[in-house]
């Protein structure tokens, strides 16, 4: 079961994503995983992306694709995987289908999470960090005990800068621009499902579910 996510920033890719992982017992593979255990291990791969990172530039979406591949290819994905936050564009979707099909291999489903771009401001808005133990919280999904105040460390919590509403407009004119015409891409191949994901986070994953499962 191979599997690659879709949604804006804040729909709730990766929370979905997990619970996808453990249910199935594949593994969730983001590219950030990718990126730092590659670069913790010293691989060839890793080095490679090392040097665009130091330079703070983006690592090509060529090398993105062969760590994700190198990743796929280890013994804990056979049975399948989640891919969660790659692929991000067009020429990185191209890619991955190239690399998969050179390997006899496809992916089953796209799974897009839809959430309006008004709803994912006012989430993202809700959420707060611990500036001591980095402990994360939502003020109406999960608020802390005692308001501003981190129940782990005691320490002050705070709106961070990428949860702020024009960061995260700004986020989502990018994903609207690079990201959303996957969904077509993907259509196309057949392999698209739609979730509503406004709904509660165990609603959101029993849908994903009867679709994996269907």
């Amino acid at each position: 079961m191979k599997i690659v996510m879709l949604g804006g920033p804040g729909a709730g890719k990766g929370t979905q994503a997990k619970q996808i992982a453990a249910k199935f017992n594949i593994p969730h593979i983001s590219t950030g995983d990718i990126f730092r255990a590659n670069i913790k291990n010293g691989t060839e791969l890793g080095k490679k992306a090392k040097g665009y990172m130091d330079q703070g530039l983006l690592v090509p979406d060529e090398l993105t694709c062969d760590l994700v591949v190198d990743r796929i290819a280890q013994d804990d994905a056979k049975d399948g995987y989640v891919l969660d936050g790659f692929p991000r564009t067009i020429p990185q979707a191209e890619a991955l289908t190239k690399a998969l099909n050179a390997r006899g291999e496809a992916l089953d489903y796209a799974i897009d999470i839809e959430v309006p771009d008004e709803n994912i401001v006012k989430r993202m808005g809700g959420r707060r960090a611990c500036l001591g133990c980095g402990a994360t919280y939502h003020l109406m999904f999960n608020p802390p005990k005692k308001d501003g105040i981190c129940d782990v460390c005691g320490k002050e919590l705070i709106l961070r800068d990428d949860d702020k509403p024009e960061t995260v407009q700004k986020r989502l004119n990018v994903y609207h621009d690079q990201t959303q015409p996957l969904i077509q891409y993907y259509s196309e191949a057949g392999i698209l499902k739609e979730v509503d994901g406004t709904k509660d986070i165990n609603e959101v994953f029993d849908a994903i579910v009867l679709i994996l499962e269907g």
